[in-house]
């Protein structure tokens, strides 16, 4: 290894805005029941599973019909 480096010519990361972030997030565990199962299936870990879901609502523009008595 060299005692120094020289980084003056290095550039930022272009993928990091697609880096995951971490939050902390409370979910019924029959969701989580569900999503593991599925998982299992696919033979994908189930928070990877999540985020696809996730994702492809958002890009979908999908909405939760929600209406309160």
């Amino acid at each position: 290894m060299r005692k120094e480096y020289d980084f003056s010519k290095s550039r930022k990361n272009p993928y990091a805005s697609q880096l995951k972030k971490q939050i902390t997030i409370r979910l019924d565990e029959d969701a989580i029941a569900y999503f593991k199962g599925i998982s299992e299936e696919l033979g994908i870990p189930y928070q990877s599973l999540i985020n696809l879901y996730l994702r492809d609502c958002a890009a979908s523009h999908r909405k939760l019909d929600l209406n309160w008595k």
